[in-house]
């Protein structure tokens, strides 16, 4: 069951991922602005985040197998009609329909774990792992896109979907288990809607702001507008009988430190992903299965930290190998603010990259510890489902602010085109530096040690490794 569920999560992560390498295929072949271009990626990760609370709330009410089923066919018929668009628009709105189905399969995923597997070592190791999917698929969706794209065509990226998502689907419905909440309260689809549209408005918002400016009329229209989505959300949460997210959850604080750091760390690692892809095929010309073989090392990486931290939690408990982590993250895209078009891979690009691996490795899992422990059973979905959204919005709004800001740099840069193209993709780079270093200084300042030991050894963790 575990093994079916993590592939379902493995698909879902991967995802956001595997579409950076073929991007400039795509782009060519369907005529994408250089700004515009970045929709492909967000499209699929703003409604993925936005609707990953009323997904939580959803499994929790109807059944979190019949939520993880529901998503998985979702996500595997969008993924069909990804790959046979033909237009702009037609790929970002399969996109986001695609971005909808995994809204559905992670919060499921995970409260399928944290509800049905034994307390104990079992669920230690399963919370390990799906720690370590949800921080490494990503690395590998760069492996798997730079391959398809170089054998056969960016349109296989979504092809390969549709054997994963179909095999996994039989399989979960053979032997994942139904489990559902009593206390879990009703459905509040226009909380989602409000969350999500707040959000897309203020992504949109950032992105535009290279064309018309950060004190246009336009901008601080479109930015107040989403503020006020985002207060509506606020609100009607205080009101619903039955809310999509109950305020209260934050008072948690160790839920509430966890997702503020996941946001951070995500807004950072996402520009790896998205400039390292472009730097590697628009400066130093390589194909995309060289620019997925080179990012191999951030794989091994993410998954040597995971292993490495659940024994490090040990010994030196959650807070330390949470900043820790987040620390290593943040002097490995440092290290990537020295790229030039001449940077030599072994000497320049590897050190940074395995830095950032063995950072994010080792975030993660006391991340995903602390952010679901602590809990009661019935709010297991919605504390899974605040936990993936920090996750994907904190991606979608760290690359729109970086991708603004590397665009920004660029037209501002001196210079060969390749010089100021490279400007713009390490002032990126410092940018998403600053993020991981602000999500350590909030590990180091605001969690108490004793209170994330103890939220961790609420979700079976710390103690269970220690026992495993």
């Amino acid at each position: 069951m575990v093994v079916v569920v993590c592939l379902a999560q493995f698909m879902v992560v991967l995802d956001a991922t595997i579409t950076n390498v073929a991007l400039p295929a795509i782009q060519t072949d369907l005529h994408f602005s250089a700004t515009d271009l970045q929709w492909v990626v967000n499209a699929y990760t703003l409604v993925f985040g936005g609707f990953l609370l009323l997904g939580g709330r959803a499994g929790d009410i109807f059944g979190r197998r019949r939520l993880f089923v529901a998503g998985i066919a979702l996500f595997t018929f969008a993924s069909l009609l990804d790959a046979v668009a033909t237009s702009p628009g037609w790929l970002v709105g399969s996109r986001a329909l695609q971005g909808l189905g995994a809204a559905l399969v992670s919060p499921a995923a995970l409260s399928i774990i944290t509800t049905t597997v034994p307390e104990g070592p079992d669920r230690a190791k399963a919370l390990g792992a799906f720690a370590a999917i949800s921080g490494g698929g990503g690395a590998v969706g760069l492996l798997l896109g730079g391959f398809l794209v170089d054998a056969l065509s960016w349109q296989w990226v979504f092809f390969i979907n549709l054997p994963v998502g179909l095999a996994t689907l039989f399989l979960a419905l053979r032997v994942v288990p139904e489990s559902r909440s009593e206390r879990a309260g009703g459905f509040d689809l226009a909380g989602a809607s409000l969350v999500t549209g707040g959000l897309g408005l203020l992504t949109y918002t950032i992105v535009k702001t290279q064309e018309y400016g950060w004190t246009s009329g336009r901008t601080l229209g479109y930015g107040a507008l989403a503020v006020v989505l985002l207060l509506a959300f606020g609100v009607l949460q205080t009101r619903r009988a039955a809310p999509l997210v109950r305020l209260s959850i934050f008072k948690v604080r160790t839920l509430a430190i966890a997702n503020a750091a996941t946001l951070l760390l995500m807004g950072g690692m996402y520009s790896l992903f998205y400039f390292g892809s472009l730097y590697f095929q628009q400066i130093k010309g390589d194909n995309a299965l060289e620019t997925g073989l080179a990012f191999v090392p951030l794989t091994v990486g993410i998954i040597t930290g995971s292993v490495l931290s659940q024994r490090l939690l040990v010994r030196f408990g959650v807070k330390a190998v949470l900043a820790g982590g987040l620390g290593l993250g943040t002097l490995g895209l440092l290290w990537m603010t020295t790229l030039s078009p001449e940077t030599s891979y072994l000497t320049g690009f590897l050190p940074g990259l395995v830095l950032l691996a063995l950072g994010i490795g080792n975030a993660f899992v006391p991340l995903t510890l602390i952010a679901t422990g602590g809990v009661e059973a019935h709010d297991q979905g919605l504390a899974s489902g605040l936990f993936n959204t920090s996750q994907q919005i904190g991606g979608a709004l760290g690359l729109a602010i970086l991708t603004t800001v590397a665009n920004s740099a660029t037209k501002g840069a001196d210079g060969a085109h390749a010089d100021a193209l490279v400007h713009g993709y390490t002032t990126a780079f410092g940018v998403g530096a600053g993020l991981l270093a602000l999500g350590a200084l909030t590990v180091a300042v605001l969690l108490r040690a004793r209170e994330a030991d103890a939220s961790a050894a609420s979700a079976e963790g710390v103690e269970a490794l220690a026992a495993a």
